[in-house]
């Protein structure tokens, strides 16, 4: 079933839409959460949040893409429940992944910072669109699946310093971009 189809089964409140985004959408799902959470029950608990979150958003959210939609969803529930699990004990590199880059992102607790978090969001997605393929490719791979640098060195065939430089670089670009547009970081 496509996208559209079962993003109109969420505006007519059928539950039936859950079962079709689950049946299409759950190995990316456990994709994402994997890279945050070690623990299977977490997964599935991250996944089965993230199910329930899609339900109550969807209306009056209507997403371009329903799986974008659904991974950022699993994504921000993976990294919210790796914090409260200390994820340090269970081997997690999701602290240092997301910390050298999170930081640079204003937090959502409020509505003047929801708004700037959605106008930072803007300004970094307009920045990366201007970086090389490669460069766009290790950064999504670092901070968005949160790989490390030797899984994407195996994904890329690049050595470790390349990426490395590449990365602060890119954060350093994003980072120019952000202050010239007021927002602190």
């Amino acid at each position: 079933m496509n996208d559209e189809k079962i993003i109109e089964m969420f505006f007519a409140r059928d539950e039936n839409a859950i079962k079709e985004t689950e049946e299409k959408y759950t190995t990316l799902c456990h994709y994402v959460a994997k890279n945050y959470l070690s623990l299977r029950e977490d997964r599935e608990e991250c996944i089965n949040d993230a199910m329930l979150a899609l339900w109550n958003s969807i209306p009056p959210a209507k997403p371009k893409s329903l799986s974008a939609f659904l991974s950022t969803t699993v994504r921000r529930i993976a990294i919210s429940k790796s914090r409260a699990g200390n994820a340090w004990k269970r081997g997690g590199h999701v602290h240092i992944v997301s910390d050298e880059f999170l930081s640079m992102i204003p937090d959502e607790t409020d509505l003047a910072s929801q708004f700037e978090a959605r106008r930072a969001g803007e300004i970094m997605n307009r920045c990366l669109g201007k970086l090389s393929k490669d460069d766009r490719r290790i950064f999504v791979m670092r901070y968005w699946l949160s790989m490390s640098y030797d899984q994407i060195r195996t994904q890329t065939g690049f050595g470790e310093s390349k990426i490395k430089m590449s990365l602060s670089r890119t954060r350093s670009k994003l980072a120019d971009e952000l202050k010239k547009e007021g927002i602190t970081v």
